[in-house]
């Protein structure tokens, strides 16, 4: 049975990666527009279960892995910043704070029709940060490609007091705890 990513997220391509299993990717073209009154959790799993069912027809006999992320501060969702002036209030904003990042999975069997989904959160607490603090990490890192303003895998690292969650792999956008139990739930063993 193929395996198929429907995304073309470098980070999540990086992360299925390490599972050591052959797999391609495929994007999928959907409208995220988040519905009225919606909670996170549940436009996560939705927008998931939408990218993998969007490229379902050009993948018979596969396993197709949708994946969707938000980040929540104080009950508003955070967008990817696109420059320098939103990440600076963005990280301003969650100094000291706590960020739960939301991300929604789902594996679709396209053989039998099965999606298994759920929603995976994952929170960081933020250090009190400095104007200063910020300035320096946005001018070395540029992520204003990344809800939150910041990349964990790199020198984010420093922004943070502790991180609170059952799989670190949800930060980056694949929660591959869940995964490994999605596709073993299908006969695909990992080991």
């Amino acid at each position: 049975m193929n395996i198929i990513l429907g995304s073309t997220s470098p980070f999540r391509k990086a992360l299925l990666e390490r599972l050591a299993i052959d797999f391609s990717c495929d994007s999928p073209d959907i409208d995220e527009t988040p519905l009225q009154n919606e909670e996170v959790e549940d436009m996560v799993v939705r927008l998931a279960i939408k990218k993998a069912s969007a490229i379902a027809d050009r993948h018979p006999n596969s396993l197709i892995i949708g994946s969707d992320q938000s980040a929540v501060l104080n009950g508003r969702k955070l967008s990817k910043p696109g420059n320098f002036e939103n990440a600076f209030k963005q990280l301003s904003e969650a100094s000291a704070q706590k960020v739960t990042f939301q991300t929604g999975l789902c594996l679709l069997n396209t053989q039998t029709g099965n999606i298994q989904s759920t929603c995976v959160p994952y929170t960081v607490v933020f250090k009190e940060l400095t104007p200063s603090m910020i300035e320096n990490y946005l001018h070395k890192e540029e992520p204003y490609n990344c809800a939150g303003s910041f990349k964990s895998e790199g020198l984010g690292i420093a922004l943070f007091e502790r991180f609170e969650g059952s799989d670190p792999n949800a930060l980056i956008g694949l929660p591959l705890i869940q995964l490994v139990n999605f596709m073993e739930n299908e006969g695909v063993s990992i080991l």
